[in-house]
């Protein structure tokens, strides 16, 4: 069965805020996120992981879509499963920085994606977030 989780995909003067995961897989920069929790929904998920990781704030107002993470092992049996459910909007005040389960954040023109390392289905998230937000 899949696990829901939930990613927050912010902007501020054209930039998306990225961070790079401190847990497996470690180094691969994603969008702040993860796991909702009973009781919560997948928007206050994706705001209460965007401030844990980065201690940013956002209006996470729209919803980009709904992304499956598929993982394999050699035999093609299903080892994980996720589906994200990514919200973006525009950064609130204050600075990103790193905190828990983060090593680095950073602040990314779309067409910079290619010098990162990212975690499946993250670089199609920014692209539809930043078409639906027209910026």
């Amino acid at each position: 069965m899949p696990r829901l989780a939930a990613s927050a995909c912010i902007w501020r003067d054209g930039h998306v805020l990225i961070a790079q995961r401190a847990k497996p897989p470690v180094g691969i920069w994603a969008l702040p996120g993860g796991h909702v929790e009973p009781g919560e929904t997948a928007q206050q998920a994706a705001i209460r992981e965007l401030n844990e990781e980065t201690g940013m704030t956002a209006g996470l107002d729209t919803l980009v879509g709904l992304f499956d993470i598929i993982r394999r092992d050699d035999g093609g049996n299903v080892t994980n499963h996720y589906t994200i459910a990514c919200y973006t909007g525009l950064a609130g005040e204050g600075e990103a920085m790193p905190a828990s389960d983060t090593m680095a954040v950073a602040w990314v023109r779309p067409e910079d994606l290619g010098r990162y390392q990212l975690a499946l289905q993250v670089r199609k998230a920014i692209l539809m977030a930043r078409d639906l937000l027209k910026l």
